[in-house]
């Protein structure tokens, strides 16, 4: 088998599509949740805490000096990646518990025991005669 029939039957595997769909739409997420954090929902934030745009929040180490930029510690943007990460992570939770429910239903389906043949039966019949 050559190298790229190899690598063929190896990316057309259901697993791997499946994966690479689950990153593309994980990053089509991840851009809207930043956007949600960004301009919808620190926005307000900043609003109740007095004013504040919270990616202007830096803290400089050292200020510019001629061509050279200032060195700054961007903790606004740091806090709103945090909040990013707590949607995602929340959105993730509920996926899986839900994915999680679904399967414990598909698994608690009642299991109906097999009727037994009919020579089971009339095997069954004998024994309790030969008992009595």
């Amino acid at each position: 088998m050559s190298f790229v029939s190899e690598f063929k039957s190896f990316a057309m595997k259901g697993n791997v599509v499946d994966m690479a769909v689950g990153i593309i739409i994980g990053v089509a997420f991840g851009k809207i949740v930043a956007s949600l954090v960004r301009d919808v929902i620190m926005p307000p934030i900043g609003v109740l805490v007095g004013g504040v745009n919270f990616s202007e929040l830096v803290y400089i180490i050292q200020e510019a000096q001629g061509e050279a930029v200032a060195v700054a510690i961007n903790y606004g943007l740091f806090i709103q990646s945090i909040v990013d990460f707590l949607i995602v992570a929340f959105a993730i939770f509920m996926t899986v518990k839900v994915m999680n429910s679904l399967k414990k239903k598909e698994e608690v389906a009642p299991v109906v025991p097999a009727k037994p043949s009919t020579e089971v039966v009339l095997l069954t019949e004998i024994r309790d005669l030969l008992k009595r």
